[in-house]
């Protein structure tokens, strides 16, 4: 109808512009690259505003094709989508997808174009609702593109939300990743990015491995896997990075608001005191007062350091005791305590423990925690 002919015609507004960018006073946070890129309405995830509107043009490199991701696509429903709409299209072939809004959805998370050029045009008109739009993009391997070679350092940008990608991962942060791994899903594993905002990751191709062990990190499991050529080997901040940036941190003393003293069945005591929450510790471990509330375990590391992830694991197989979930807060002094909010900044972080007595779980600072007490 005359509707979608109009939308398709102010889709094409922005072709004259540059490759990879944006237009309007609609656009909210926009990262466009080569390869991939993410791009948002707005005040997203907030209400997005009345009488605005944004054009992004997105530009893959030749011989590739772009993959649109919708993260997200809440504009408030109205008849053929008239006060408020998101529409593609391809100005190679012609083909104009939408317009999609609340009542008139994209059909499948994924798009995949054959084009290496879209225009995602998105406007509103007066409205009360809707979080706007969150989308996200790659672009499909050149067919005839060579690997780098080994131990060449290379970045890629990933959008948010890869945490929820289909498909597996195989390896943990310390020993690396098989190469057929799901890449930005793995990076979010190990710890390198936050899956709320997604970011720059750097990381080496290297040398495989015979067996890749499983492990769950960040709220995420991945897999055990055989033998591959090749394994991704993700670095905080460059490949010339020294390991020990990855280094346990000491810690001088252990104190904890309180502790179990148990008598077992042979009349034997046994103190479940803070000093052993260490993780090498054999035996029992820590463990508050049976019945405790708001329990807490505090580490002194001696003087103010940058820490960036933290490792728990349960009592041991003898004592079938752990921590499914936790929060973290972090001193300079002692005194003054700042509960951890991590990327998103809301509200407290609620960090995903163990599920058993045995296995190591690893959960980033995603950024770091800079303090003498954490606990």
């Amino acid at each position: 109808g005359p509707h979608q002919e109009g939308k398709q015609r102010q889709g094409t507004a922005c072709l004259s512009s540059l490759p990879g960018v944006s237009a309007g006073n609609g656009c909210g946070h926009t990262l466009l690259t080569p390869h991939s890129g993410t791009l948002s309405s707005k005040n997203y995830p907030g209400t997005y505003p009345n009488h605005t509107m944004c054009c992004w043009r997105l530009q893959a490199p030749p011989g590739t094709s772009l993959l649109l991701a919708f993260g997200d696509v809440d504009l408030e429903p109205s008849e053929h989508c008239a006060h408020s709409s998101l529409l593609l299209a391809d100005p190679q072939t012609g083909t104009a997808y939408g317009p999609y809004c609340r009542n008139s959805v994209p059909s499948a998370p994924l798009l995949v174009t054959n084009s290496s050029t879209v225009t995602v045009l998105f406007n509103s008109t007066s409205h009360r609702s809707g979080r706007g739009l969150l989308l996200s993009y790659a672009t499909s391997q050149h067919p005839g593109s060579p690997d780098p070679p080994l131990t060449m350092c290379f970045s890629v940008y990933c959008p948010a939300g890869c945490k929820d990608i289909h498909g597996d991962i195989w390896g943990n942060p310390s020993q690396g990743y098989r190469d057929t791994s799901v890449l930005c899903k793995a990076a979010v594993h190990a710890g390198v990015i936050a899956d709320e905002l997604g970011g720059q990751v750097t990381l080496s191709r290297e040398k495989g491995i015979t067996l890749y062990e499983s492990a769950f990190a960040n709220g995420l499991h991945s897999k055990r896997g055989s033998l591959s050529e090749k394994r991704l080997v993700f670095h905080k901040v460059c490949c010339l990075l020294s390991p020990a940036c990855d280094d346990a941190l000491e810690v001088v003393t252990f104190n904890a608001s309180s502790w179990w003293h148990e008598v077992d069945a042979l009349g034997q005591d046994r103190a479940w005191v803070a000093e052993r929450a260490a993780l090498s510790t054999t035996g029992h471990s820590w463990a508050a007062k049976p019945g405790a509330e708001a329990a807490w375990l505090e580490l002194d590391l001696g003087t103010r350091r940058n820490v960036t992830g933290i490792i728990t694991k349960g009592s041991s197989e003898h004592h079938d005791y752990y921590v499914t979930s936790y929060h973290v807060s972090s001193s300079r002094d002692g005194k003054n305590w700042r509960p951890y909010r991590g990327s998103s900044g809301q509200e407290d972080k609620v960090f995903e423990g163990n599920a058993d007595s045995q296995g190591e779980v690893s959960n980033a600072f995603i950024p770091p925690i800079v303090a003498r007490y954490v606990r």
